[in-house]
Protein backbone atom coordinates (compact mmCIF):
# COMPACT_ATOMS: atom_id res chain seq x y z
CA UNK A 1 0.00 0.00 0.00
CA UNK A 2 1.26 3.47 -0.82
CA UNK A 3 2.24 5.98 1.86
CA UNK A 4 -0.70 8.20 0.84
CA UNK A 5 -3.11 5.26 1.18
CA UNK A 6 -1.84 4.43 4.68
CA UNK A 7 -2.10 8.06 5.76
CA UNK A 8 -5.69 8.21 4.46
CA UNK A 9 -6.61 5.17 6.55
CA UNK A 10 -5.09 6.68 9.69
CA UNK A 11 -6.85 10.01 9.03
CA UNK A 12 -10.20 8.23 8.71
CA UNK A 13 -9.56 6.41 11.97
CA UNK A 14 -8.81 9.70 13.67
CA UNK A 15 -5.16 9.01 14.47
CA UNK A 16 -3.95 12.51 15.20
CA UNK A 17 -0.34 11.79 14.34
CA UNK A 18 -1.37 10.88 10.79
CA UNK A 19 -3.81 13.69 10.04
CA UNK A 20 -3.45 16.47 7.52
CA UNK A 21 -2.37 19.75 9.05
CA UNK A 22 -1.54 20.34 12.67
CA UNK A 23 -3.77 19.50 15.61
CA UNK A 24 -5.30 22.46 17.39
CA UNK A 25 -3.01 23.24 20.33
CA UNK A 26 -5.63 22.67 23.03
CA UNK A 27 -7.57 20.04 21.07
CA UNK A 28 -10.46 22.42 20.36
CA UNK A 29 -12.80 20.69 17.95
CA UNK A 30 -16.27 22.19 18.34
CA UNK A 31 -19.32 19.94 18.28
CA UNK A 32 -22.09 20.46 15.76
CA UNK A 33 -25.05 21.76 17.84
CA UNK A 34 -27.20 19.13 16.13
CA UNK A 35 -25.53 16.53 18.38
CA UNK A 36 -26.96 18.24 21.47
CA UNK A 37 -30.37 18.75 19.90
CA UNK A 38 -30.62 15.04 19.09
CA UNK A 39 -29.51 14.00 22.57
CA UNK A 40 -32.16 16.18 24.22
CA UNK A 41 -34.82 14.22 22.33
CA UNK A 42 -33.62 11.10 24.16
CA UNK A 43 -32.43 12.25 27.59
CA UNK A 44 -33.58 14.61 30.32
CA UNK A 45 -30.99 16.27 32.52
CA UNK A 46 -30.80 18.17 35.78
CA UNK A 47 -31.80 21.79 35.23
CA UNK A 48 -28.24 22.80 36.23
CA UNK A 49 -25.57 21.79 33.71
CA UNK A 50 -21.82 22.34 33.79
CA UNK A 51 -20.30 22.50 30.31
CA UNK A 52 -16.67 22.20 31.40
CA UNK A 53 -14.98 22.32 27.96
CA UNK A 54 -17.44 24.75 26.42
CA UNK A 55 -15.31 26.23 23.63
CA UNK A 56 -17.45 28.81 21.84
CA UNK A 57 -20.70 27.71 23.55
CA UNK A 58 -22.04 25.52 20.71
CA UNK A 59 -23.55 22.97 23.11
CA UNK A 60 -24.29 25.49 25.87
CA UNK A 61 -26.45 27.63 23.58
CA UNK A 62 -28.63 24.62 22.69
CA UNK A 63 -28.98 23.73 26.37
CA UNK A 64 -29.91 27.29 27.35
CA UNK A 65 -32.43 27.48 24.49
CA UNK A 66 -34.04 24.38 25.99
CA UNK A 67 -34.42 25.88 29.47
CA UNK A 68 -31.27 24.66 31.20
CA UNK A 69 -29.05 26.83 33.38
CA UNK A 70 -25.47 26.35 32.20
CA UNK A 71 -22.15 26.98 33.91
CA UNK A 72 -19.60 27.53 31.13
CA UNK A 73 -15.90 26.91 31.68
CA UNK A 74 -12.88 26.08 29.55
CA UNK A 75 -9.11 26.04 29.71
CA UNK A 76 -9.12 28.89 27.14
CA UNK A 77 -11.67 31.69 27.13
CA UNK A 78 -13.04 31.70 23.57
CA UNK A 79 -16.34 33.48 24.24
CA UNK A 80 -18.05 35.83 26.67
CA UNK A 81 -19.67 34.19 29.70
CA UNK A 82 -16.87 31.62 29.90
CA UNK A 83 -15.03 31.00 33.17
CA UNK A 84 -11.36 30.24 32.45
CA UNK A 85 -10.69 27.04 34.39
CA UNK A 86 -8.54 23.93 34.09
CA UNK A 87 -11.22 21.34 34.81
CA UNK A 88 -8.65 18.64 35.56
CA UNK A 89 -6.56 20.71 37.98
CA UNK A 90 -6.01 19.51 41.53
CA UNK A 91 -7.56 22.76 42.79
CA UNK A 92 -10.88 21.92 41.11
CA UNK A 93 -12.52 19.91 43.89
CA UNK A 94 -15.83 21.72 44.31
CA UNK A 95 -18.81 19.37 44.24
CA UNK A 96 -21.32 20.04 41.45
CA UNK A 97 -24.98 19.50 42.30
CA UNK A 98 -26.15 19.03 38.73
CA UNK A 99 -25.13 17.21 35.56
CA UNK A 100 -21.97 17.62 33.46
CA UNK A 101 -22.16 17.61 29.66
CA UNK A 102 -19.25 18.24 27.29
CA UNK A 103 -17.11 17.23 24.34
CA UNK A 104 -13.76 16.89 26.14
CA UNK A 105 -10.33 16.97 24.49
CA UNK A 106 -10.09 13.36 23.31
CA UNK A 107 -6.60 12.81 24.71
CA UNK A 108 -7.98 13.63 28.18
CA UNK A 109 -11.42 12.09 27.77
CA UNK A 110 -10.98 9.40 30.40
CA UNK A 111 -9.68 11.95 32.90
CA UNK A 112 -12.72 14.17 32.19
CA UNK A 113 -15.07 11.24 32.79
CA UNK A 114 -13.40 10.27 36.07
CA UNK A 115 -13.21 13.85 37.34
CA UNK A 116 -16.86 14.51 36.43
CA UNK A 117 -18.04 11.40 38.27
CA UNK A 118 -15.95 12.45 41.26
CA UNK A 119 -17.59 15.90 41.39
CA UNK A 120 -21.28 15.05 40.92
CA UNK A 121 -23.81 13.60 43.36
CA UNK A 122 -25.21 10.06 43.17
CA UNK A 123 -28.00 9.89 40.62
CA UNK A 124 -26.68 12.77 38.56
CA UNK A 125 -25.42 12.33 35.01
CA UNK A 126 -22.29 12.83 32.95
CA UNK A 127 -22.74 13.05 29.17
CA UNK A 128 -19.63 12.98 27.01
CA UNK A 129 -19.56 13.38 23.23
CA UNK A 130 -16.78 11.03 22.14
CA UNK A 131 -15.52 8.97 19.25
CA UNK A 132 -16.96 5.49 19.08
CA UNK A 133 -13.33 4.35 19.44
CA UNK A 134 -13.54 5.35 23.10
CA UNK A 135 -15.07 1.90 23.68
CA UNK A 136 -11.67 0.36 22.88
CA UNK A 137 -8.57 0.12 25.03
CA UNK A 138 -7.35 -1.91 28.00
CA UNK A 139 -7.13 1.12 30.27
CA UNK A 140 -10.68 2.15 29.42
CA UNK A 141 -11.90 -1.41 29.97
CA UNK A 142 -11.08 -0.87 33.64
CA UNK A 143 -12.94 2.46 33.57
CA UNK A 144 -16.04 0.77 32.13
CA UNK A 145 -15.87 -2.02 34.72
CA UNK A 146 -15.73 0.51 37.54
CA UNK A 147 -18.14 3.03 35.97
CA UNK A 148 -20.33 1.38 33.34
CA UNK A 149 -22.14 3.93 31.19
CA UNK A 150 -25.91 3.65 31.46
CA UNK A 151 -26.40 4.42 27.76
CA UNK A 152 -24.31 4.86 24.64
CA UNK A 153 -26.16 6.76 21.91
CA UNK A 154 -24.55 6.04 18.55
CA UNK A 155 -25.25 8.41 15.67
CA UNK A 156 -26.54 6.48 12.67
CA UNK A 157 -25.60 9.47 10.50
CA UNK A 158 -22.39 11.47 10.73
CA UNK A 159 -22.13 14.35 13.17
CA UNK A 160 -18.98 16.41 12.76
CA UNK A 161 -16.59 18.45 14.82
CA UNK A 162 -14.94 21.60 13.48
CA UNK A 163 -11.33 22.48 14.23
CA UNK A 164 -11.22 25.82 16.09
CA UNK A 165 -15.01 26.02 15.79
CA UNK A 166 -14.80 26.82 12.07
CA UNK A 167 -17.97 25.19 10.76
CA UNK A 168 -17.74 27.07 7.44
CA UNK A 169 -14.76 25.09 6.18
CA UNK A 170 -15.02 21.70 7.87
CA UNK A 171 -15.83 18.68 5.74
CA UNK A 172 -17.86 15.61 6.52
CA UNK A 173 -15.99 13.14 8.67
CA UNK A 174 -15.32 9.43 8.39
CA UNK A 175 -15.22 9.32 12.19
CA UNK A 176 -18.12 7.92 14.19
CA UNK A 177 -19.24 9.76 17.31
CA UNK A 178 -21.62 8.93 20.10
CA UNK A 179 -22.88 10.20 23.43
CA UNK A 180 -21.77 8.26 26.49
CA UNK A 181 -24.16 8.73 29.43
CA UNK A 182 -23.07 7.86 32.95
CA UNK A 183 -25.48 8.02 35.89
CA UNK A 184 -23.46 8.06 39.08
CA UNK A 185 -24.15 4.89 41.02
CA UNK A 186 -25.37 2.89 38.01
CA UNK A 187 -24.07 -0.70 38.18
CA UNK A 188 -26.01 -2.49 35.42
CA UNK A 189 -25.18 -3.30 31.83
CA UNK A 190 -24.73 -0.56 29.26
CA UNK A 191 -27.59 -0.13 26.78
CA UNK A 192 -26.68 0.91 23.25
CA UNK A 193 -29.20 3.00 21.31
CA UNK A 194 -29.11 4.71 17.92
CA UNK A 195 -30.10 8.30 17.24
CA UNK A 196 -30.36 10.50 14.11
Amino acid sequence: MSKEGKEAIFRNLGASNHSNGTREENDFYATDPLAMELLLKEEEFNKNIWECACGQLHLSNVLENNGYTVRNSDLVQRADKVEQLDFLSEENKTKWHGDIITNPPFKYAQEFVEKSLELIDDGNKVAMFLRLQFLEGKRRKELFKKYPPKYVYVFSGRVNCAKNGDFKTYNSSAMSYCWFIWEKGHKGDTIVKWIN
